[in-house]
C-alpha cells in the first residue's frame, strides 16, 4: 500500500508529513564544487583535530630543521596560545609569502621521494590548517642575516608582508584562538586541563628519543617547567629526568636486529621494563625511522608477554626506537602521520616479542618489593652539610616524627606563591608589561643547554673547567640548587630562601660567575646574537676613552682627542688581529671595523646593550693575549662581566631617583625653601625618558626572577670565594626568630 500526504484541506491525520514521503520520486540533489574556503577549513579538522596535534606538527618541524633547543608554551589547553621556539636554521624571506599555502614544503619535489623521505613533514599541510582554524605569527631568522622578519597569517596567505625584527636565531612560531572559528570542537576541548597532560606527554617521548636536544615544556608564564631535558646526556638520563628515577632504575637495555631479506630487515634499540615495575598504564614510546608513531600490533605483542609476568593490572614501560629501510615504509597512510606501514610487519612484530621475552625471563631471577621507609626528619645546616650523619639518622629511625614548628621550611622553590611578587598589585605596571612584546617572547622557557664533554678540543679549557669543579663549595651549591627565590632588596641583592635560612645574594657577582662558567662550557659552540647594524669600533671605543675619563678625572681635565683617536686606532688594530679567534672561539664577530655579532651565553637573554663600550674597551685591554690559558680565561672574564645583570645606567626612577629626570635639574642646589615655591616647576620630569628607565629596571628584575635564577639551580658551581666575599649573606633564621618571639 503507498501513502500518501493529506491534502492541505484534509483534517483525517493529525501529524505533519514526513520529508521522505513524496507522490513523486525527486530528483537525484545536485552535485556541488564545494568553495577552496569551506575544502581547506574541512581539511584542517582533519589535521589538526586538537591543540597536542598542532604541538606535534611543530615540534617536528623544528626537529627537521636541524634544531637544537626546542621551547613550547601553552595556555589555555593550547586553545588561548601556543608558542613553540626553536633555534634551527630558519626560513628564507623569500619563501615566507608561499609559508602557510596549502602543500608547500621543502620536503620532497616529486612523488618518488616519499618512498626514501626521511624528513618527519612531507605533504604541506600542517600550517596551513592552523591558519584556517587560529591566528598564526612566524617570527624567524637565518644564518647571516642582519634581523629576522615576523609575519601574521590567515587563510593560508599573509595578512601584511613581512616586518623587520630583532631575533634570536630560528623560527618561532605562535598560534593563538585555536578553533575559533569551530564552535563545536571547541567546545569539547574547552577543558584546559585535558589537552595540556597530552602535550606534556608527547614533549616527553620526544625528549627521550632525541637526547641531544633540548626540550621544554610549560604553561605559559609560568616559570617552572613541566618537562625540561638538557641534551648531550644519555637516554637512561634523559628517561629519569622525564619519568623520575623510580621508572628507570627497572629499566633494562634491549636491542634486536635482523637483516635476513626473506623475513624483514631492521634494527631494534630500546629500553623495556623488568618485572619489578608496577605501573596501571602502559607507556609505549615507539619511534619508527625517528617518526613518532603507533603501532596497535606490537603494543599487544608486548603486553603479551608482560601479562605472564606482571601482577594482574600491571602494566610495562616501553621505548623503542626501529630502523628500517626508507623504502620498507609507508608513511602516507593517516592523515597526522600518526600511523605507518610496514613490510613484512607480522615477521618484525614476532622477532621483537621474542626478544622481549628473552630478556624478560633472563632477568626475571629475583623480584623486589618496595616498602615506605620511616624516617625522622632533620633540617639542614646554614652551609656546611650534614648529609652522612642525617642518612644515619634517618635509617635508624622507627617512628615518624612530627616537624616542630620552628623549623618547618614553608616555601617550595617550584612555587611561584610566597614571593614578594604575589603581593604587589600593580595593575598599570602589569599592563604595560603585557604590551612589551620582547618581553612577552622572553617567557618563552629558559633553554638549558650544556656543552660539557664537546668542549674538550683544548686542554687550557679543561684546565679551567677541571679547577672550575675542583673550587666548588658544597654548601653553596646545595643552597643554589634548592633555594626559593623571594624578591630584590634594592638595586644590588636579592633576597632567596633555603631551608629555614633566608640570604642576600649579590645578583652582579652570582651572575658575573654564571656566565665565566657557561662561556667555558660553550667554548667554540656558541650561537649568535646579530646586531641590527654593524656598530663602529671607533665610534664606541671613544665613547668608553670619554666615559673612562670622565669617572676617574672628572671635568676639569680633559685628554687631547687627537691622543684619544690614537687609543682608539691601537686598538681597532688589536681586535682585527684577532676577530678571526674571538668569532670561532667567542662567538664575536667583527668585520671591516665594525662590530656585527655577540655570543649566546645564556639562552633567552639579551645584555645591556649600553655597556657595549666598555666591554670592548675592557677586550682590547684587559686581555693577556701572550699565553693561552691566560687569554681564554681573562677573555671569558671579560664577556663574564658585560653579561652580568648590572644595574642599568639609567638611574632607578623610583623614590629619590626621580630627581635625575626633573627638567629643571639645575635648580637642585637651591635651599628647601626656594625649592618649596617652585615645586610646581620641580614636579615636570622627562616623561619618555621616566618610561625608558622604567621599562629597564623592570626587564632586569624579570630577567632577575626568570633567566638567572632558574640557570644558576641548572648551571651555577659555586666557587669557595663566593662564601666569603659577602656575595651570600645569611640574614635570618627561622629558629632564631623564634626565638626572640618566645621571650617578646
Amino acid at each position: 500500500m503507498e501513502l500518501y500526504p493529506p491534502s492541505p484541506t484534509s483534517s483525517s491525520s493529525p501529524r505533519s508529513p514526513s520529508p521522505h514521503q513524496h507522490q513523486q520520486p525527486s530528483s537525484p540533489p545536485r552535485i556541488r564544487r564545494l568553495e577552496a574556503s569551506v575544502v581547506n577549513r574541512i581539511a584542517a579538522g582533519e589535521v589538526i583535530q586538537r591543540p597536542s596535534a598542532a604541538v606535534k606538527e611543530l615540534v617536528e618541524n623544528s626537529l627537521d630543521a636541524a634544531s637544537t633547543s626546542v621551547s613550547v608554551s601553552v595556555k589555555d589547553g593550547g586553545l588561548k596560545l601556543l608558542l613553540v621556539s626553536d633555534d634551527g636554521h630558519g626560513i628564507r624571506y623569500e619563501d615566507l609569502p608561499i609559508l602557510c599555502e596549502r602543500h608547500t614544503t621543502s620536503k620532497l619535489s616529486t612523488y618518488e621521494d616519499l618512498q626514501t623521505i626521511k624528513s618527519m613533514g612531507f605533504r604541506g599541510e600542517a600550517l596551513a590548517s592552523m591558519t584556517y582554524v587560529g591566528h598564526v605569527t612566524v617570527t624567524t631568522i637565518t644564518e647571516g642575516q642582519l634581523h629576522g622578519y615576523r609575519v601574521s597569517y590567515r587563510d593560508g596567505v599573509m595578512e601584511h608582508e613581512p616586518k623587520p625584527c630583532a631575533a634570536v636565531k630560528g623560527t618561532q612560531i605562535m598560534v593563538e584562538n585555536l578553533f575559533y572559528n569551530m564552535a563545536a570542537r571547541r567546545k569539547t576541548l574547552q577543558n584546559s586541563n585535558d589537552d595540556y597532560p597530552k602535550i606534556v606527554d608527547l614533549i616527553s617521548r620526544f625528549a627521550v628519543h632525541h637526547m641531544n636536544v633540548n626540550f621544554s615544556c610549560r604553561k605559559y608564564g609560568s616559570n617552572r617547567a613541566d618537562v625540561h631535558t638538557v641534551g648531550g646526556t644519555s637516554r637512561l638520563d634523559t628517561i629519569r629526568t622525564v619519568y623520575g628515577a623510580s621508572v628507570a632504575r627497572d629499566l633494562m637495555e634491549i636491542s634486536v636486529s635482523d637483516d635476513n631479506p626473506a623475513r624483514s630487515i631492521f634494527k631494534m634499540e630500546g629500553f623495556i621494563s623488568n618485572s619489578n615495575y608496577v605501573a596501571k598504564k602502559t607507556t609505549m614510546i615507539l619511534f619508527i625511522n625517528d617518526r613518532l608513531v603507533d603501532c596497535t600490533a606490537l603494543k599487544r605483542a608486548v603486553e603479551l608477554v608482560y601479562s605472564a609476568t606482571l601482577p594482574k593490572a600491571s602494566k610495562p614501560f616501553i621505548y623503542m626506537s626501529i630502523n628500517l629501510p626508507p623504502e620498507h615504509v609507508d608513511v602516507n597512510i593517516h592523515p597526522t602521520k600518526r600511523e605507518v606501514s610496514l613490510l613484512d610487519q607480522d615477521s618484525l612484530i614476532d622477532t621483537i616479542q621474542s626478544a622481549v621475552e628473552s630478556k624478560l625471563m633472563s632477568s626475571n631471577s629475583t623480584r623486589i618489593f618496595q616498602t615506605q621507609a620511616v624516617s625522622s626528619s632533620l633540617p639542614t645546616t646554614q652551609i656546611s652539610t650534614r648529609k652522612d650523619k642525617e642518612h644515619n639518622i634517618a635509617n635508624s629511625g622507627t617512628q615518624l616524627q612530627k616537624v616542630p614548628v620552628n623549623q618547618m621550611v614553608r616555601t617550595d622553590p617550584r612555587n611561584p606563591f610566597g614571593r614578594l611578587h604575589s603581593y604587589w598589585k600593580d595593575e598599570a605596571q602589569s599592563s604595560k608589561q603585557e604590551k612589551k612584546s620582547d618581553l612577552v617572547s622572553m617567557r618563552s622557557v629558559v633553554v638549558a643547554r650544556r656543552n660539557w664533554k664537546e668542549n674538550a678540543d683544548f686542554t687550557s679549557i679543561d684546565q679551567l673547567l677541571r679547577e672550575t669543579d675542583s673550587n666548588v663549595h658544597p654548601g653553596l651549591l646545595d643552597i643554589v640548587k634548592d633555594c626559593t627565590y623571594i624578591g630584590l632588596a634594592d638595586e644590588v641583592f636579592a633576597l632567596l630562601q633555603y631551608n629555614t635560612y633566608l640570604y642576600l645574594v649579590n645578583v652582579v657577582n652570582v651572575s658575573k660567575e654564571l656566565m665565566y662558567q657557561q662561556v667555558l662550557r660553550r667554548f667554540s659552540k656558541f650561537n649568535a646574537i646579530q646586531l641590527s647594524e654593524p656598530a663602529p669600533l671607533r665610534d664606541l671605543l671613544l665613547m668608553a676613552l670619554k666615559d673612562e675619563e670622565l669617572e676617574t678625572r672628572g671635568d676639569e681635565t680633559e685628554t687631547d682627542d687627537d691622543l684619544k683617536e690614537k687609543i682608539a686606532q691601537m686598538n681597532i688594530e688589536l681586535l682585527k688581529e684577532k676577530e678571526d679567534m674571538l668569532e670561532d672561539y667567542f662567538g664575536i664577530k667583527m668585520e671591516d671595523g665594525c662590530l656585527i655579532r655577540l655570543p649566546v651565553i645564556l639562552d633567552q637573554y639579551i645584555p645591556d646593550m649600553d655597556r657595549i663600550p666598555e666591554f670592548l674597551l675592557s677586550l682590547a685591554n684587559d686581555v693577556d693575549w701572550d699565553d693561552e690559558r691566560e687569554c681564554f680565561q681573562t677573555i671569558s672574564a671579560v664577556l663574564a662581566n658585560f653579561y652580568a645583570i648590572h644595574p642599568p645606567i639609567l638611574p632607578n626612577p623610583s623614590g629619590d631617583g626621580i630627581r635625575f629626570y626633573k627638567k629643571n635639574r639645575e635648580e637642585a642646589g637651591l635651599d628647601s625653601e626656594i625649592l618649596a615655591e617652585k615645586s610646581a616647576v620641580e614636579e615636570e620630569v622627562d616623561e619618555e625618558l621616566v618610561a625608558e628607565a622604567e621599562t629597564a629596571w623592570s626587564q632586569r628584575e624579570w630577567n632577575i626572577q626568570h633567566v638567572l635564577f632558574p640557570s644558576m639551580r641548572l648551571f651555577l658551581k659555586p666557587p669557595k670565594c663566593l662564601a666569603t666575599d659577602g656575595t651570600f649573606v645569611q640574614v635570618a633564621s627561622l629558629e632564631k626568630l623564634y626565638r626572640v618571639f618566645e621571650r617578646c
